[in-house]
């Protein structure tokens, strides 16, 4: 039977993030995307006018139907939030379809360069704290790391030691996996920390680094595109580490794309041009 995964996250039209460029993506990897709207965007907030509705109010309405069909999922991924009572909806929808059998991925939107996001409240990152409880992936860049663990960010460069002290503490929270992304290694290359507390997925050491050349600045969705190939490509039978190696170089590829045709950073990636790539084979 094919698989399914719920993706939990605003629809912007234009501007390839969250939804736009998950559903799409997951799809090309032979997997039928169920969408959960946080909010709808015309583009998203990184352009200097947009439409934003917050779908707060009716995602209770929305979910009852998926319940009431009694669906099921093989997983779940969460995105961007816009309130406390959001992340409660998303905390009740996860209870209502997490089992033994699928898994939930978080991706904790929060913020970066040591910074919040302007729509981030302290109330919410103490909510998003319950939520990562219920995760077994989470995708944080840094800065989301330290806000998890009420941590003061201590710049771009620090030791992968203490990354790997930083996630072992947050996996007492619950996730069993964590993949620290776009760490500043150097001028010229960015890794993602690997960090697993299950044996199988382990070898000698309980972690596992992906570094990848760094090119150009930040583009905007970036973070959905890892998400979902990550999602997919375990779906798909994939390892934990096959899954993120897959995504960082997909997404440096698209980087590289996108630099030489000269498409701007808030544009996002142009990941259509990649996604036979991300075909399963069988």
């Amino acid at each position: 039977m094919q698989k399914k995964i719920a993706l939990v996250n605003d629809v912007t039209g234009f501007g390839r993030c969250s939804i736009a460029v998950m559903a799409p993506i997951v799809s090309a990897m032979k997997i039928q995307a169920v969408i959960v709207p946080t909010a709808i965007l015309s583009v998203h907030t990184q352009f200097p006018v947009y439409y934003f509705d917050d779908y707060t109010p009716k995602m209770r309405d929305y979910i009852k139907t998926y319940k009431e069909l009694q669906l099921s999922f093989d997983a779940i991924a969460t995105g961007f939030m816009g309130s406390t009572e959001q992340i409660d909806i998303v905390i009740d929808f996860i209870k209502s379809f997490k089992t033994d059998h699928n898994f939930v991925l978080v991706d904790p939107v929060m913020g970066d360069y040591g910074k919040l996001y302007k729509t981030y409240t302290p109330d919410m990152c103490e909510k998003m704290k319950e939520l990562v409880q219920y995760a077994d992936f989470i995708t944080p860049n840094l800065t989301e790391l330290c806000i998890l663990l009420g941590r003061e960010y201590p710049g771009e460069r620090i030791a992968l030691e203490k990354i790997h002290q930083m996630c072992k503490e947050l996996a007492k929270m619950g996730p069993k996996y964590i993949v620290v992304t776009g760490i500043n290694l150097s001028k010229t290359q960015i890794a993602n920390y690997i960090f697993s507390s299950d044996d199988s997925e382990a070898d000698e050491d309980d972690f596992r680094i992906v570094i990848v050349d760094r090119i150009g600045g930040d583009r905007s969705g970036t973070g959905d595109v890892i998400s979902a190939i990550i999602a997919g490509m375990y779906m798909n039978g994939h390892s934990v580490y096959e899954s993120v190696k897959k995504a960082a170089d997909f997404v440096s590829k698209c980087i590289r794309y996108c630099e030489e045709n000269k498409v701007p950073n808030h544009y996002g990636l142009s990941f259509e041009m990649f996604m036979g790539e991300l075909v399963e084979k069988n």
